[in-house]
Order: structure tokens, then C-alpha cells, then sequence
């Protein structure tokens, strides 16, 4: 009786360490891949890549945005980085706190050296903010960016201003008119924000309308804004994205499901009429 136990303990331990021991030999692999991509770039390469984890003992999914902590350790590793060395950012985020994108962006565009935002897939909200940072953004064909329209709480910030606009103030609550009063400080905060990121890039005038459309309210937050939009905005863009960019965010997985959504045969396919058949 007490073999079969002392067995039961044992399996408990090992599902308690088999996925630590798997996290750390993941993070291992990122390592190797972003020290391949620095000598290869010769640059310093930041990841800021927010996907779900499974990091616990029950799976249990971790929503991952930006955060102040994001934004502390992006800013110790540009620190970190000489003025005379290029920064290669790889960004993939749903976007998250303002503070904290602001803070990432402003410290990317007082860099010296050329600083690039890598974006794989998409980068929304604050995570657009970052980008917009950068002397060239590398998309991929199919990736997206996104309007930094602020939010406050679940209503956008446009919104609660076109509310009251809409209404007799007599007849508005007080505290709608402190939330529009608000909105509308996010809002000019944001432009101003974007603008300066953007002056030095273009003609101020045009500086001040992408900040105005990116933040105005003029589509919906989640608006998927492609490359040839913002190649239109006049942005430095770049869609030859690296190979070994695809290859780390296969070291971010997703957490485990009990039926895979998506399945495919995960090998590279060669044009039609240029397979070597066999005889």
C-alpha cells in the first residue's frame, strides 16, 4: 500500500515539474534565437510579445498586455544598449496600459542608433503607440496595426463625447459630464503623444492629421489598419520581415486545447510545377 503511494507522490511531483522544466528549456530557445538575430543584425532585439501561456501546473491561461512592468524592462534593456547600437523590437500585443506604451515609445525614439518594431502579426492600441516610435516598421504582408483611440473603462473616449454633444447638459448627470470632461483630456493627451512621435518624420501638418485619425474615434478600436494604409500615411514600412522573426514566435505558444482549432502540415510547400517527383 505504501509502494502505490510513494508512486502516486512521484507522478504528482513529476506533473508539477515536467512543465517548469519544458517553460525553461522554451525560454532557453528564445535566447539562442535572439542572440542569432542580434550577430546577424547587429543589433540589440527586444521581445515584447504578449500571447496566453500555460504556465501553471493546471494549464490554466494567462492574458498577457502592456503593463508598467513591460514598460520597466524594455526601458533597462535600452539602457542597457549603446547609443551607436540599432534596436530591433519584436512586437505582437492587443495593446494595454497607456502609461506604459507611452513610456516604451518615447524611450525607443530618443535612442540614437536606428530603432525597427518587428510586428509578426498585429499590434493594437498602445502596441500601435510603440510602433509609430520607430524609424521603419517591418509587417508582415498580412499584419495589422490599429487605432490608439483611448478607452475609458468600456466606452471610448470619442464616444462619450459625441454622447453629450448629442444631449441638453441640463439634462446630462454629473458624473457623465466629469467622464466626458476626462475623455476629452485622453483624448487631446494621445494627439499630442502621437504627434510628437510622428514631427520629425514628416510634415508637421500631416503629423498632426495621422495623430487626429489614429485617435479621433474614426473607426472602431479593434479596426485592422493594413500595410497599405499606413504605407498611405507616409510611415517608412517594410514588409521583408525575417525568417527566424516566425520561428520565435513558434517558441510563444498558446495553451494546449483538447482539440486544435487550426491543424495544418507544418512543412513549406513548393510552387505547382516545381516538386521533384520520384520515378
Amino acid at each position: 500500500m505504501n509502494y502505490f503511494w510513494n508512486i502516486i507522490w512521484l507522478l504528482l511531483l513529476l506533473s508539477a515539474l515536467v512543465p517548469l522544466w519544458k517553460q525553461r528549456h522554451i525560454q532557453l530557445m528564445r535566447y539562442r534565437l535572439i542572440r542569432q538575430l542580434e550577430v546577424q543584425r547587429k543589433s540589440r532585439v527586444i521581445t515584447l510579445i504578449h500571447r496566453q501561456e500555460a504556465l501553471s501546473i493546471l494549464g490554466i491561461p494567462i492574458v498577457r498586455y502592456v503593463t508598467v512592468e513591460d514598460s520597466e524592462q524594455v526601458l533597462r534593456a535600452i539602457r542597457l544598449t549603446p547609443d551607436d547600437l540599432p534596436i530591433d523590437l519584436v512586437l505582437h500585443s492587443p495593446g494595454g496600459l497607456l502609461l506604459a506604451a507611452e513610456q516604451i515609445a518615447l524611450a525607443l525614439k530618443r535612442h540614437p542608433a536606428k530603432v525597427t518594431v518587428m510586428v509578426p502579426h498585429y499590434a493594437m492600441s498602445g502596441g500601435t503607440l510603440i510602433a509609430l516610435a520607430a524609424d521603419e516598421i517591418i509587417l508582415d504582408r498580412n499584419a495589422v496595426l490599429g487605432p490608439v483611440d483611448p478607452q475609458l473603462g468600456e466606452y471610448p473616449a470619442a464616444s462619450i463625447l459625441q454622447a453629450i454633444n448629442a444631449k441638453d447638459k441640463n439634462e446630462i448627470e454629473d458624473r457623465t459630464l466629469i467622464l466626458a470632461d476626462v475623455a476629452r483630456k485622453a483624448l487631446r493627451q494621445v494627439q499630442q503623444v502621437v504627434y510628437c512621435l510622428l514631427e520629425d518624420r514628416m510634415d508637421k501638418t500631416r503629423a498632426k492629421e495621422i495623430s487626429e485619425i489614429l485617435s479621433e474615434g474614426r473607426w472602431t478600436h479593434d479596426y485592422p489598419i493594413t500595410l497599405s494604409e499606413i504605407r498611405e500615411f507616409g510611415l517608412k514600412v517594410s514588409d521583408e520581415m525575417p525568417a527566424p522573426i516566425y520561428e520565435l514566435m513558434e517558441l510563444y505558444p498558446q495553451p494546449p486545447q483538447r482539440r486544435p482549432t487550426v491543424e495544418y502540415i507544418p512543412i513549406p510547400y513548393q510552387p505547382r510545377g516545381t516538386e521533384h517527383h520520384g520515378r
